[in-house]
């Protein structure tokens, strides 16, 4: 059996009461309380996660800009110094390598953030693509990540970081070299839970100390130790996607509702681009949606939705969710059976059961 991998933070879980779980090749929280207890605090006060697994990958030099056009769908010539920009990479055939964030740290320096599955991948396959004066490093080892989630997020983390003032951080921006106490650390706002929240980047050696400090801090406002279990109720929530499961090789970004990312238009050409544009001319053949069961069960991932014989796709997430208290679940079904309120049968333990389509995102914060 291979190792699971572990983040800078492992030791500390134990301390907070975590069960861990293997979560793609690394032994991570599935809770620390309870998912459900877990999922109110970040709804309604504030939640600490350990999102360390994630990965970041420097790319360098005076063609970055050029490179990163050519393997993202969005168009990173948009993006200002100090801001964020969410994207995908592509296959040629319009299928999903990855989604991540790219940060603007300075002209001819970018920080992007992957999903910890693909950290590996991701690596090889800008590495395979690299032209012109363009450095990659893998920085991923080195860094830890803690996302402080929820509406006391802000109120929490200002207690720590002195003279910087958060409110000036807008959403999809982040500051660099930030004091948090007597560490140095990049602080973003762009969120993962459907809610207001900051990202601490700091060196791997800092996270305990970080992670204890801010728990501390936030005392008060009744902040929570998050695990995987509500921050996975919590994305799917706000329909936002996971790799793996909405998005994937198979799944192009399109087909997973999330084209605002992709821009067919912008003048570089890049990796997928003709069979995104062919996609986007042509109409989809399949996209997802929301479904609510009628009759009593969770959907679940992989679960194949029918109307009569005919299977028409399959649930890429679902559970009961915590803030709805209804039973629902995102599914990647053929266009002509995706209008709101059609009715479809998920198969649940051998079993047709009904549902509908329902709009999305089933939960959106209100904004002050």
């Amino acid at each position: 059996m291979s190792l699971l991998k572990r983040t800078p933070l492992f030791e500390v879980y134990k301390k907070y009461g975590g069960k861990t779980i293997d979560f793609g090749g690394w032994e991570l929280p599935v809770q620390f309380s309870s998912i459900k207890e877990e999922h109110e605090a970040v709804r309604t006060k504030a939640g600490l996660f350990d999102v360390s697994h994630m990965g970041e990958i420097e790319v360098k030099g005076e063609d970055s800009l050029l490179f990163l056009q050519k393997l993202m769908t969005n168009d990173v010539s948009k993006i200002q110094n100090g801001g964020a920009q969410y994207t995908a990479m592509c296959y040629e055939d319009g299928g999903t390598v990855d989604d991540l964030l790219v940060y603007k740290l300075a002209d001819e320096d970018y920080l992007l953030i992957v999903n910890a599955s693909n950290i590996e991948k991701d690596y090889e396959w800008l590495q395979s693509h690299v032209e012109g004066n363009v450095t990659l490093n893998n920085i991923s080892a080195k860094t830890a990540q803690l996302a402080i989630q929820g509406p006391l997020a802000e109120t929490i983390l200002q207690k720590l970081v002195g003279e910087t003032t958060l409110k000036e951080i807008g959403y999809f921006k982040f500051l660099n070299e930030v004091k948090v106490l007597d560490k140095t650390a990049l602080v973003s706002r762009t969120g993962y839970t459907g809610e207001d929240g900051f990202e601490v980047y700091c060196q791997s050696e800092d996270a305990v100390f970080l992670w204890d400090a801010i728990l501390e801090a936030g005392k008060e406002e009744g902040i929570l130790p998050c695990g995987l279990g509500c921050r996975d109720t919590l994305r799917f929530e706000a329909t936002l996607p996971l790799y793996g499961q909405e998005l994937s090789k198979g799944i192009s970004p399109l087909e997973a509702g999330i084209g605002f990312a992709v821009k067919v238009n912008k003048e570089a050409d890049f990796i997928g681009k003709e069979a995104l544009k062919n996609q986007k001319e042509k109409g989809l053949s399949r996209k997802l949606v929301g479904i609510e069961m009628i009759d009593r069960g969770i959907p679940r991932h992989g679960y194949p939705v029918f109307i009569g014989e005919e299977q028409i796709g399959e649930v890429t997430t679902g559970t009961q969710s915590p803030t709805l208290k209804k039973n629902i679940g995102l599914a990647l079904l053929s266009k002509e059976h995706s209008e709101i309120e059609d009715t479809v049968e998920v198969e649940i333990r051998g079993k047709r059961l009904k549902a509908k389509v329902i709009a999305t995102p089933f939960y959106k914060r209100e904004k002050k």
